[in-house]
């Protein structure tokens, strides 16, 4: 049997693949000031899942709903 456990925390590169933005730009956006909340334990920087999903909710209500082309 396999248990499918969600992480609490992401790390970087978690939140990179679970998301599809850059590493590279979550590192920007943490300097700015701007993105996820995210908080350093020890020498790592972690984002609570809770947080990245607000954030993404948040995301999605500011913008609206996607257009597509075909």
């Amino acid at each position: 049997m396999t248990d499918n456990i969600t992480p609490a925390l992401l790390d970087t590169p978690a939140l990179s693949a679970h998301t599809g933005i850059p590493e590279v730009t979550l590192r920007a956006w943490r300097h700015r000031g701007q993105g996820p909340r995210w908080f350093n334990l020890g020498r790592k920087c972690f984002y609570k899942r809770e947080d990245v999903d607000a954030w993404l909710t948040e995301q999605y209500e500011t913008t609206g709903t996607a257009q597509y082309s075909a």
